[in-house]
């Protein structure tokens, strides 16, 4: 089981249910699972999602991975592409054991010195290359952090702008639309690095809409939005200190060698998802792939839809908070679950959750019901305080409510469930 209390908080069969359906999604997403369905090797010819190249006609083959999903990626791709590999760089939030490929943990969601050491490391391995070489890039969500080479502003008032731009509530298009034109790796740099090799992304989306120009910032692919799109993100938002933006690579001849895959979204989360409610007996329907807008007002609308009886609501997506309190703990889904708890009913229950096991905290997610709130309410935690302070991890600790799965190797944006019983 990925939900390791799945059995402390299965009190009741309606909230087994919920926890479920959510674990046949997380199933469903499993990296290492997904990317030995997706790519085939014959000893001669590498299958990729699909295409295939023919292994002699490389001098070399590098592996790049970054991102959430990096570190099991990687290890698939050893198992899949064995002595074929000459080098490469896994830059993930853990470091694991690897046979061929180097592994380095960095941090997110704010990038660091370490993750920009690694990022250095990965222009040095791809100095050099040629036309007869392949460079297989493994980029997931958390990439725009990890993979990190600022230009023209430090490290750590990147950190700081990227932090602030957040607590603003804004959201992943506009933050990485900033990022891209203060990077020398992102919005397509890494394509023109690696130009002339043969390059094949494998992209895992954890972006709303799946735009593949935003997941990770796009480091291999073709960008179309401008520095001038970046200074109006700032401007809107009222960000000062930033000098200069650099522009993104528009040369055409950079990105005809690259062939960007989309391996894996949340739709393959929610149709899994769907499938298990109504295997439970529910009228199962996706609301959406993606949901977005301030947390505290989703979850009151989650909580608020009309469903029939024997009725189950999934959707996707990635919510935003307005951070009013820095000493706040807690993330998105848990914020969405609190502010649903008060207009659920007795015959509802509701989940929201990270795909990557980790909503800014340890704790995944939380689940709610009546049950859960008449709880609250003996012990004394009052949503509204919990949601004016931004402290949902301390609400939901307290009433043992959160869901834990620990770092997942998976991240396809975050997935919601409502059912009615």
């Amino acid at each position: 089981m990925r939900i390791r209390n799945f059995y402390e908080l299965g009190k009741t069969q309606a909230r087994r249910d919920a926890l479920s359906i959510l674990e046949a999604g997380y199933n469903a997403i499993d990296t290492r699972t997904v990317l030995k369905k997706k790519i085939t090797n014959d000893g001669s010819t590498l299958c990729l999602d699909g295409e295939n190249y023919i292994c002699a006609e490389y001098d070399r083959i590098f592996v790049i991975a970054i991102g959430k999903c990096a570190l099991e990626g990687a290890e698939a791709l050893e198992d899949i592409l064995g002595d074929t590999i000459t080098d490469g760089i896994v830059l993930d939030l853990r470091v694991g054991p690897l046979k061929k490929l180097r592994s380095y943990a960095g941090t997110h969601p704010y990038p660091s010195e370490i993750n920009v050491s690694v990022s250095r490391e990965v222009v040095k391995l791809l100095r050099g290359v040629t036309e007869r070489d392949l460079v297989l890039v493994l980029i997931s969500g958390g990439g725009s952090s990890l993979l990190c080479l600022p230009f023209d502003i430090s490290c750590e008032a990147l950190a700081e702008l990227t932090k602030e731009l957040t607590h603003k509530g804004v959201d992943i298009y506009e933050l990485n639309t900033v990022r891209k034109h203060l990077s020398e790796i992102q919005g397509g740099h890494l394509a023109r690095l690696a130009y002339p090799a043969h390059v094949v992304s494998l992209i895992f989306s954890d972006v709303p809409g799946n735009d593949i120009s935003v997941i990770a910032s796009g480091p291999t692919v073709l960008d179309k939005s401008s520095a001038d799109d970046a200074r109006a993100v700032l401007t809107k938002y009222a960000i000062k200190g930033v000098e200069r933006l650099s522009e993104t690579p528009k040369d055409p001849k950079y990105f005809e060698r690259v062939h960007n895959t989309l391996i894996l979204t949340n739709h393959d989360a929610l149709l899994a998802m769907k499938a298990c409610a109504e295997s439970r007996g529910y009228n199962s329907k996706v609301l959406t792939e993606d949901l977005r807008g301030e947390a505290r007002e989703v979850g009151k609308k989650l909580a608020e839809l009309a469903l029939p009886y024997r009725a189950c609501a999934i959707a996707g997506g990635e919510t935003t908070v307005h951070i009013a309190n820095d000493a706040g703990y807690g993330g998105r889904n848990m914020e969405v679950v609190l502010a649903a708890l008060p207009h659920l009913d007795e015959h509802s229950v509701i989940i929201a959750a990270a795909s990557d096991g980790w909503d800014n905290t340890d704790i995944a997610g939380a689940i709610g019901d009546k049950n859960f709130f008449t709880l609250a309410v003996d012990k004394n935690l009052d949503v509204r305080t919990h949601l004016r302070d931004n402290t949902s991890y301390n609400f939901f600790s307290a009433l043992g409510a959160g869901i834990m799965t620990g770092r997942l190797g998976s991240n396809v944006s975050d997935l919601f469930i409502v059912l009615r019983v």
